[in-house]
């Protein structure tokens, strides 16, 4: 049985984005769709406070956990969009090599944006993802 996802390479694009530029959903899949994924622990507090790396890492803890509660894993994400409240390019890099190494060799479409803040107290990162997952035969 084939993927139900298919990413694709544009050899027309620079190969300088680590991921591919396209997606495609095969027939009889089931789409989920992530709330922002953030960095708090069980109790609701921040983690980390200013390290932008250690909440990328309970992000992607925390998103991991929310698509296997739907059903899904990490390799059945089509793409996502990942916040830094941050200015700075070199924070953006670090949050996405957290995100990227927690994909391997998976590389769905990604959008990488700075931000001016977000939801929660001293909040630096947060991931939202779609995944697709095949259909179950019902018995």
């Amino acid at each position: 049985m084939p993927d139900p996802v298919t990413l694709v390479r544009v050899p027309a694009l620079s190969d300088a984005a680590e991921y591919a530029y396209a997606a495609v959903v095969a027939p009889s899949t089931r789409l989920v769709f992530t709330a922002g994924a953030c960095p708090l622990d069980a109790d609701g507090a921040t983690v980390a406070p200013g390290d932008h790396a250690a909440q990328a890492r309970q992000v992607m803890a925390n998103l991991t956990t929310a698509l296997a509660a739907a059903g899904a894993q990490l390799t059945d994400v089509v793409r996502t969009t990942v916040y830094v409240a941050s200015s700075r390019q070199a924070d953006l890099v670090t949050v996405w090599e957290v995100v990227r190494d927690a994909f391997g060799d998976h590389d769905p479409p990604s959008t990488l944006l700075g931000v001016t803040v977000l939801g929660y107290d001293d909040q630096l990162v947060e991931v939202e993802a779609v995944a697709a997952v095949r259909d179950q035969p019902t018995a």
